[in-house]
C-alpha cells in the first residue's frame, strides 16, 4: 500500500527525522442546537419519552441535539408556534405534509431527509407504544438520496493545505496553534477519522507498536468501535503536538516521558487527544473554524470539498487508499462502515476497477491501423501556411 509522502518542509519544520519523511422555514421557526436544547424542559411529556428510549440505544450527543432540534422545527409548524402544545393527536397525514412542505422551502436535501427521518422513528415509537393509530410518515414525501460519488482533494490541494499551517509557527495570534492544527487534519487524512471521532479521541487511545507504529481504537459512530494503524511519522507529529501542549499546560502532565521520544506516556490516558487553547476538549466549532481558515489561507485554488469541510479530509484518506488498489474489504474496516456498499463508492470515484475495465477493451488494436504518417501532417502544414 502507498503511504501519502509527508512534504520535506513538514518534516524539518516539525522535526521529524528524515528516515520517516521518506518511507428554509420562516425565521421564527428556524431552531439550531441550542434553542432546541433550550426548549427541553418544555417538551411535551411523551417525547421526552422518546427521547429516554433512544437514550438508552447510546446515541451520540449530536444524534440527541439532532432529535430535538427536528422535533421542535415540525412541532412549531404544527402547534401553532408552541412545541410544548403539540399532542399526539395533532400528528397526522395532512398536518406532517405542511409542515414538510414549509420546513423544505428553506432547507437541503439533506437536511430535510435527517428532520423526516427523526419524524419516521418518533412516530414509529408512538405507535408501537399503541399512542398512535398509524405512521403517517410513509406517506410524507422526501428528497431522494443523491448518488454523487464522494470527492476527495487533489495531492497539490493537501500539500498546500499542510504548507500553509506551517506558515503559522511562531504566530502570536492567541487561537493560532500551529504543532495541534497539523496534528489535526494529518490524523483526519492519515487515518480517515471522522470530525467527532477527532473530537472524542483520547490519549490511551493510541497504542505504540514495537515497529514504532501505532494502532489508533476509534469510537466510531453509532457505538461502533474500531482500530485504525498509524505509521511512524503521523505518530511523530502528534508526538511534536504534545511536546507543545505540555508547555502550554504543564499541569496537565502527569509524569515525564517514559522513553526519550515517547510524548504519550507524560499524560493520563483518559485525557483529550485534541484540546482547545483553554485545555479542554477541543468543540465541534473550534475544529471546524481552524480547518475553514486553513482553507481559506491556502488560497482560491485550495477548495474544501463542498458540504464537507472535515469529511473531505476522511473521503481524501479514503480515495487515497483505494487508488492504491486497498480492497472493499478492508477500506470498509479501516472506515468503520456498516455496508461494504458505503466503501465501494470510493473505490468507484476512484475509477481504478473501471479504467482497468476499459482498457482491454480489444478495439484499442484498432487504433494501429488508423496511425498517420507526422511528417505528412507536418508538410502538409507547412503547405497550407504558405
Amino acid at each position: 500500500m502507498d503511504k501519502i509522502d509527508y512534504p520535506s518542509f513538514i518534516c524539518h519544520c516539525w522535526g521529524v527525522p528524515d528516515s520517516l519523511a521518506h518511507g428554509s422555514a420562516p425565521a421564527s421557526v428556524r431552531f439550531g442546537a441550542d434553542t432546541a436544547a433550550a426548549e427541553g424542559d418544555s417538551l411535551p411529556e411523551w417525547f421526552t419519552q422518546f427521547l429516554n428510549d433512544r437514550q438508552t440505544r447510546k446515541p451520540s450527543a449530536h444524534t440527541m441535539k439532532a432529535y430535538r432540534q427536528d422535533f421542535v422545527v415540525i412541532a412549531t409548524l404544527v402547534g401553532g408556534g408552541d412545541p410544548s402544545r403539540l399532542v399526539v393527536a395533532d400528528i397526522t397525514k395532512d398536518s406532517m405534509r405542511t409542515a414538510f412542505a414549509a420546513y423544505a422551502r428553506d432547507h437541503e436535501a439533506a437536511s430535510i431527509r435527517r428532520c423526516w427521518s427523526t419524524w419516521n422513528v418518533l412516530c414509529t415509537f408512538l405507535y408501537t407504544g399503541e399512542q398512535l393509530a398509524g405512521n403517517p410518515m410513509q406517506l410524507v414525501g422526501r428528497p431522494k438520496l443523491a448518488k454523487s460519488l464522494p470527492k476527495a482533494l487533489p495531492r497539490t490541494a493537501v500539500e498546500a493545505l499542510l504548507e500553509t499551517i506551517a506558515q503559522d509557527q511562531g504566530s502570536k495570534r492567541q487561537t493560532d496553534w500551529t504543532e495541534r492544527d497539523l496534528a489535526l487534519i494529518l490524523t483526519a487524512l492519515l487515518a480517515g477519522l471522522r470530525a467527532d471521532e477527532l473530537r472524542q479521541a483520547d490519549i490511551g487511545d493510541i497504542r505504540t507498536t514495537d515497529d514504532g507504529a501505532a494502532v489508533v481504537h476509534v469510537k466510531g459512530k453509532g457505538g461502533k468501535d474500531r482500530s485504525v494503524p498509524i505509521e511512524a511519522e503521523l505518530l511523530a507529529i502528534i508526538a511534536v503536538y504534545l511536546d507543545s501542549r505540555a508547555i502550554r499546560f504543564p499541569a496537565a502532565t502527569r509524569r515525564k516521558a517514559d522513553v526519550a521520544g515517547s510524548a504519550l506516556s507524560r499524560w493520563p490516558g483518559r485525557s483529550p487527544l485534541f484540546v482547545g487553547r483553554d485545555g479542554e476538549r477541543i468543540t465541534r466549532g473550534t475544529l471546524q473554524s481552524r480547518i475553514k481558515r486553513a482553507f481559506k489561507r491556502a488560497g482560491p485554488d485550495v477548495q474544501a470539498v463542498p458540504g464537507a469541510l472535515v469529511h473531505g479530509l476522511r473521503h481524501t484518506y479514503a480515495t487515497e487508499l483505494a487508488n492504491s488498489d486497498v480492497n472493499v474489504y478492508t477500506l470498509m474496516k479501516l472506515l468503520g462502515h456498516e455496508s461494504m456498499t458505503t466503501s465501494q463508492r470510493y473505490v468507484t470515484a476512484a475509477g481504478t476497477e473501471t479504467r482497468s475495465a476499459a482498457a482491454l477493451n480489444p478495439l484499442y488494436a484498432t487504433i494501429s491501423h488508423a496511425s498517420l504518417n507526422p511528417d505528412l501532417g507536418s508538410d502538409a502544414a507547412t503547405e497550407s501556411a504558405r
